[in-house]
């Protein structure tokens, strides 16, 4: 049975307002409830979480909530919590449906509660962000974007819909920044897709059968996690070492599994999200061997390939694979824009189109407008020069970053500098509690991300790990490192 999750809070009581505290919290509850939008069977945030979020003691929350005890309009459900109960005003009103039992059968698991903690706590600008994978707005190329906004719109036509793969002239400009990479690839082979993640549901929608096994990294992209739950996929968390995936530990599965020919490998081998890791040559060669002997299909994210410091990563899976066993997954997102949302899939012609009537089924396609601007600014040739100082930032904050923890956490902690992308891997020597870490952070105006909450289905992984770890990125806010 699917449990309940809380309804997220955004709203702050003002101390500033001569209304008490107490009240400012009954009477904005009670209109939440009044309106309707807390039907009844809402379930709340634990009275701790609350208290917390509201910035009050747990005096102050009960003296608010007490009102509402008493008359009903809440009630207490032991383990369940504090949810809200039939009220008064709601026999007035036409009978409601059910949502809470409609909220548990659709098809998408519902984030853990502290995975949507975070998710709205990433939008606090009085919060360091420890977590996001996004570049440092001071990073954005102001000048050369306006530039590119305004060259689209003296040639804007018009917005309408685009082909199924995507509009031709950014596929085009792909193909030939691909070919830079030594990635022979047709436009007719790119899907143009509203972000990498929506890559993966596309995938995993259209290509995967239920209870087919997605082996995984362990640590992971934690979001690939939650798309692959979703579509009611088995994860299989496997080891890492300094050189990327432990092919030992694959192999090992492999030779066990009774899944054969339902099963994919997800894999970041560039600058790795979160480890920073990237895998050998030596290794991506083996790892291609392995698959095809094992007929293992492989999903590439090359979302950070692009980000390595000295500008010449390793070769992609892609451009080794000659029989097209490779999807490959690209993004804007971390080395641009998030707010484009324009990510690419590179794959055989007919699993392009097949992904390709997915995506219109599910959207009709990407931003028309997003994609003729990032054509655009492939085209004119500002992206690759934009890339060049921005790799230069990254590696001069990386090593700033790492100083401090030279300085900080010698003796405590274990980490690998990376190649590129945005992330540190810290491995504490001694255990710690991560939920109270968590808090004591955001207490300290700092966000973190709990990769230990997010587990494995496979049970090798995602247990018994001898440490708790997680990112330290350099890309955002790096005056408070030095």
């Amino acid at each position: 049975m699917k449990r309940h999750i809380p309804v997220q809070i955004e709203w702050h009581p003002d101390p500033a307002q001569p209304v008490p505290i107490y009240r400012q919290i009954l009477e904005w509850m009670y209109g939440k409830m009044e309106s309707g939008e807390w039907p009844a069977g809402t379930r709340l945030p634990s009275q701790r979480a609350m208290a917390r979020h509201f910035q009050v003691n747990r005096s102050t929350l009960n003296q608010a909530l007490k009102p509402l005890l008493e008359a009903g309009v809440l009630q207490g459900r032991g383990s369940q919590g504090t949810v809200v109960a039939s009220t008064a005003w709601s026999l007035r009103l036409p009978v409601q449906p059910d949502w809470n039992r409609y909220m548990t059968a659709g098809y998408f698991r519902a984030n853990q509660e502290i995975v949507q903690a975070i998710n709205t706590l990433e939008f606090d600008d009085r919060l360091i962000r420890l977590g996001t994978g996004e570049l440092d707005p001071r990073l954005f190329p102001q000048d050369a974007f306006r530039q590119t906004l305004r060259d689209v719109a003296d040639a804007i036509t018009s917005l309408g819909y685009v082909e199924p793969l995507g509009m031709p002239a950014l596929r085009q400009a792909l193909a030939g920044y691909a070919r830079k990479r030594n990635l022979m690839v047709a436009p007719s082979s790119i899907l143009i897709t509203s972000g990498a993640l929506q890559g993966l549901q596309l995938i995993s929608a259209g290509l995967l059968r239920g209870g087919a096994t997605v082996y995984v990294e362990d640590p992971t992209y934690v979001k690939s996690l939650q798309v692959f739950q979703s579509a009611h996929l088995r994860l299989c968390g496997l080891p890492m070492d300094a050189q990327g995936l432990s092919l030992e530990a694959l192999e090992k599965h492999l030779r066990q599994s009774s899944d054969r020919g339902n099963s994919v490998l997800y894999t970041i081998p560039t600058n790795h999200n979160p480890t920073g890791r990237t895998m050998s040559y030596r290794r991506r060669i083996q790892l291609l061997d392995l698959c095809s002997r094992y007929d293992l299909p492989i999903i590439e994210d090359g979302a950070y390939e692009e980000l390595t410091f000295d500008g010449t990563p390793p070769p992609s899976l892609k451009s080794l694979d000659p029989g097209g066993r490779v999807l490959y997954l690209g993004s804007i997102s971390k080395s641009l824009a998030p707010g484009l949302r324009i990510g690419w899939l590179i794959a055989p012609e007919p699993v392009a189109q097949r992904l390709g009537d997915v995506k219109m089924q599910i959207d009709y396609g990407a931003s028309s407008l997003s994609q003729q601007v990032l054509a655009r600014f492939l085209t004119s040739g500002r992206y690759a020069q934009y890339l060049d100082g921005l790799r230069c930032e990254l590696q001069r904050r990386c090593q700033a970053a790492c100083q401090v923890l030279s300085e900080v956490f010698m003796g405590l902690a274990d980490w690998q500098v990376p190649q590129g992308g945005f992330y540190i891997w810290l491995t504490f020597h001694d255990r710690l509690p991560m939920d109270l870490l968590f808090r004591k952070a955001v207490s300290a105006g700092v966000l973190i991300y709990d990769a230990g909450r997010i587990p494995l289905g496979c049970p090798s992984a995602g247990c018994g790990r001898p440490l708790i770890c997680r990112i330290l990125p350099f890309y955002r806010k790096i005056r408070i490192l030095g």
